[in-house]
């Protein structure tokens, strides 16, 4: 009950700090803004030290919702925005939002993206998502090849 009851807390926590972080920029008109973007789930990193905050465009939110995720549908852009871990200054058992670190998508188009498993890699500069090069997104996919059954997704809908 105590996980669930943090869980839901940083859940809660990471959705009220979305729009309110001046900090986090916003995608390309063309990727929607992932301020608008609905809650896929919530991860603590701990070798980084982030709380982060996934989200899905419209695509994603409708195929985890059916259970298509088995691939997940082109078009679907999934969000990490992540947030130094930080805590609560008057709860000290949980684990919050601190300072923004960044955002990163996965942009699922097999044909466009064969060869990282169908999955393009981008981060945020500023208000534009870039598109990792194709060393960095080899890095990215290398990780997530551990998750091939689930098409190379961490976050569990």
């Amino acid at each position: 009950m105590r996980n669930i009851t943090t869980l839901t807390f940083t859940a809660l926590t990471l959705l009220a700090a979305i729009p309110a972080s001046a900090e986090a920029p916003a995608a390309k008109t063309e990727h929607g803004a992932y301020e608008d973007w609905r809650l896929l789930g919530v991860s603590h990193r701990l070798d980084k030290h982030y709380v982060r905050a996934i989200l899905g465009n419209d695509a994603a939110i409708a195929a985890a919702r059916s259970g298509k995720t088995k691939p997940w549908p082109d078009g679907t852009i999934i969000a990490k925005v992540s947030w130094k871990e930080q805590t609560h200054a008057q709860w000290p058992q949980a684990v919050v939002p601190g300072e923004f670190a960044g955002a990163e998508a996965m942009i699922k188009d097999a044909k466009r993206f064969a060869a990282t498993g169908g999955w393009g890699f981008a981060h945020w500069e500023g208000k534009n998502l870039v598109m990792n090069d194709a060393e960095k997104s080899a890095a990215c996919f290398a990780c997530h090849t551990i998750r091939q059954e689930q098409d190379y997704v961490f976050t569990t809908q």
